[in-house]
Order: C-alpha cells, then sequence, then structure tokens
C-alpha cells in the first residue's frame, strides 16, 4: 500500500527536511483553488505565493494563529455592473491552511503582479540554538624539569 503524503507536503512550511524524500510523491485531486507556490530561500527563509487574480486585498484575509496560517477569500455575491459573455476567471470564496513549523513566523505579506506574497521567517530563540559547552578540569600540567649533572 502506497500513502499518499502531498496533501500534508504541500501545506507544511518549515519541515522540509523531514520531506525531502516524498519530493515524487503523487499529487491529489484535492481542491487546488487558489493556486499557490512554496518557495525556501535559504535555510530560515520561506515564501508562499498565491494566485488570486481579480482579488483585492480588502477581499483577503490572512490569519497566523499558533502553528497555522490561514488565508480566505471572498468576492460579494453579485456583479450587477458586468455582463459576462465567458467568466474562466474563479472568484469563487476559498479557505486555504498552512502548517507551519516552531518558530515560523510570517514577516510581511503583499499583493505583486496579482499574486499574494508572504514571507516567512524561521527564528529560533537563542535559548534553544545549540551552543558551544566549555569543559572544566583538572589545571594542565606543568612539564617536569629533569636537572642533569655534569659528567
Amino acid at each position: 500500500m502506497r500513502y499518499d503524503w502531498s496533501p500534508l507536503w504541500r501545506s507544511t512550511i518549515g519541515f522540509d527536511r523531514l520531506f525531502d524524500a516524498f519530493d515524487e510523491v503523487q499529487r491529489t485531486t484535492e481542491d487546488n483553488y487558489p493556486h499557490y507556490n512554496i518557495e525556501r530561500l535559504d535555510e530560515n527563509r520561506f515564501q508562499i505565493s498565491v494566485a488570486l487574480a481579480g482579488f483585492s486585498p480588502d477581499q483577503i484575509a490572512l490569519t497566523a494563529e499558533q502553528n497555522v496560517l490561514t488565508l480566505e477569500g471572498r468576492k460579494p455575491e453579485k456583479d450587477s455592473e458586468r455582463v459576462y459573455l465567458f467568466r474562466g476567471i474563479s472568484t469563487r470564496p476559498f479557505k486555504r491552511q498552512f502548517t507551519l513549523a516552531d518558530h515560523v513566523e510570517v514577516k510581511s505579506a503583499r499583493f505583486e503582479d496579482g499574486l499574494l506574497v508572504i514571507d516567512l521567517v524561521r527564528q529560533v530563540p537563542e535559548a534553544m540554538k545549540p551552543r558551544q559547552i566549555a569543559i572544566n578540569g583538572a589545571q594542565p600540567r606543568q612539564p617536569e624539569r629533569i636537572e642533569a649533572k655534569a659528567a
């Protein structure tokens, strides 16, 4: 039996080392709206880009609570000013959640070329970072002096 880890892998930020082995995992047919990318910029910085064509910043809510980042969007129900012959740009309401690893924080969010770009940073507290411990012990011995006698 083969397990599909992709829903967990694709919406989890900061756990990337844990899921490196699942890089080739088959994608599921879950609701994938809106489309997004998760990018690791370096060891402690990540970026989520979400395609939100047709949405404005006031129609989007971004909430970080504990280790969950929630993105919600809702357009007004009726757009009475426009008559569409074809409507291919989806503007349906959505809710997308991302699980964040410990100490991963949202630093900023901005709209850029039709994308909502969310910057994340892993900031491990100093008390939790590895540190070098000095080992105390006996004082180093002084070399013994050997006195030679003249022959």
